[in-house]
């Protein structure tokens, strides 16, 4: 388990990280969101001891990782598929590591079979595509089989299978009882592969949830319906002391009734349904909604003055412009 208390990191005056607390719990996949700028990476780094906290105190099993004796085979980690000598092929690279962890030989291969990488162990790391070098760092942060690991933007510049096999893979892990902790901006993805979440804003906790609590707590939950039977159906949810608001395309939306219970009154009056659907809003339009204040950057829209009407994403592609106070 990972443990948080008070975490703080400052640059000068800029608070990067700013009393992080929280827990990183082993059984399930953990998901670590937050926009460009929030302070995930720096938060990641400081877990592994690579910078330094200012304030508070990060710990993996209650020790520092610096105190972690053979640190690969306890923890696991992947922050930049680049980190690596591109003169070395791929066996000798995860060769080097296992070496200075007292892992032994044979681990490298089962680890580059795992990866699919065993074609090319023998090629220089230089050659390979970034979805490639992907698959390298992640054989890295399996070499010790650790108990923990640590994934920053894991499925950055794999195909659609490789994708598919990293979901599956830290599903499997967490399965095992392990700690598996990852950063992705993917939200569909993150919404197929996590079952906990923590998502900061400018440094600050906005949430330590399930998903599913996530989505529920930041979006509008409703049921659509659509009848020939239109006017009907609205005197039916009339009577019955139900509101519901027109949407654009003619169908009506009901909050805080049961599905269910909007069928069975229906059903009661003889009003045919040609549509009687719940819905929830993704990930992405939940995290968009919880994290709107927290944004570094915005863009501009095309529209007159630039403005970007409450509710819709920012347009991309144009130009940008930095948050007022920032």
């Amino acid at each position: 388990m990972i443990t948080l208390d008070g975490l703080t990191k400052r640059y000068g005056e800029k608070v990067a990280v700013n009393d992080l607390t929280f827990a990183v719990r082993p059984g399930v996949v953990t998901g670590f969101l937050g926009p460009n700028g929030a302070g995930k990476s720096t938060t990641m780094r400081m877990i592994l001891g690579l910078d330094n906290p200012s304030g508070g105190a990060v710990r993996i099993e209650g020790k520092h990782y610096s105190q972690l004796k053979d640190p690969l085979r306890r923890v696991g980690a992947l922050l930049d598929a680049k980190a690596m000598h591109g003169g070395r092929s791929a066996f000798n690279h995860l060769l080097c590591l296992a070496q200075s962890n007292g892992i032994p030989r044979a681990r490298v291969s089962e680890v580059l079979d795992t990866v699919g990488l065993t074609a090319v162990a023998k090629k220089k790391a230089k050659g390979f595509s970034l979805g490639m070098g992907q698959r390298l760092g992640i054989a890295g942060a399996l070499l010790g089989d650790p108990e923990i690991l640590m994934f920053d933007e894991p499925v950055n510049g794999l195909d659609p299978e490789g994708i598919h096999w990293i979901r599956n893979l830290m599903k499997s892990l967490a399965a095992e009882g392990r700690t598996v902790f990852v950063s992705s901006h993917l939200m569909s993805e993150m919404a197929l592969t996590a079952d906990h979440l923590v998502v900061i804003g400018q440094g600050r906790l906005l949430a330590d949830t399930s998903m599913s609590d996530f989505i529920r707590q930041n979006s509008r939950s409703y049921v659509r319906l659509r009848s020939p039977q239109r006017e009907r159906l609205l005197d039916v949810l009339h009577e019955a002391g139900v509101g519901a608001v027109e949407a654009r395309d003619g169908a009506l939306e009901v909050d805080g009734t049961p599905p269910e219970r909007l069928g069975e009154l229906a059903a009661s009056r003889q009003v045919v349904l040609h549509e009687l659907s719940p819905q929830q809003a993704s990930l992405e339009e939940a995290f968009m909604r919880l994290t709107a204040e927290s944004v570094e950057y915005h863009a501009h829209s095309d529209r007159p003055g630039g403005a970007v009407p409450a509710g819709e994403p920012p347009a991309w592609g144009e130009g940008w412009q930095r948050r007022k106070g920032a």
